[in-house]
């Protein structure tokens, strides 16, 4: 998995490019996915989606995915879960403190950032916390759930 997870940060630019057209792909299905009924949907859903961002990004279905804002090297593989950029403990050779054995994801993130359009900026974002409850779930349904509702309302 980790050999797909380095080739996924060294073409970051082609997977932002990817990944902003099943957004505005799921999007666009937001009715559909309406009337089906999200929580039907669901369980498919996110069953393909571990598939593809599993191989891809050593996906852990955290359900709360923040692969375009960093750099397509998911904070979810840092042993620690640090979403917002590296512990102190990095070594002088960018392997994870804990994990020797691991390239820091942190680091990795940094440089497949540097590969995408606004790969810098999106880093900086203060990512929160991880929320447990949504642990398996489709992000990809959340983001079109999301980005489908009205401002100041849900669908």
């Amino acid at each position: 998995m980790r050999a797909a997870r380095h080739w996924s940060v060294r073409h970051a630019r082609g997977l932002e490019t990817c990944y902003r057209l099943l957004e505005r792909a799921a999007v666009a299905l937001h009715p559909v996915w309406r009337r089906l009924g999200y929580a039907r949907i669901e369980r498919p859903v996110a069953v393909m989606e571990r598939a593809v961002k599993g191989f891809l990004f050593d996906c852990t279905m955290c359900g709360q995915c923040v692969l375009s804002s960093t750099g397509m090297s998911c904070p979810m593989n840092c042993p620690k879960e640090l979403r917002n950029g590296p512990c102190g403990g990095v070594r002088a050779d960018g392997r994870c403190e804990v994990d020797p054995q691991m390239k820091c994801v942190w680091v990795e993130a940094i440089a497949g950032s540097a590969r995408m359009r606004d790969g810098s900026a999106a880093l900086h974002v203060v990512q929160f916390a991880v929320d447990r409850r949504l642990e398996g779930r489709s992000s990809w349904l959340a983001v079109a759930r999301e980005k489908s509702a009205p401002v100041g309302g849900t669908t």
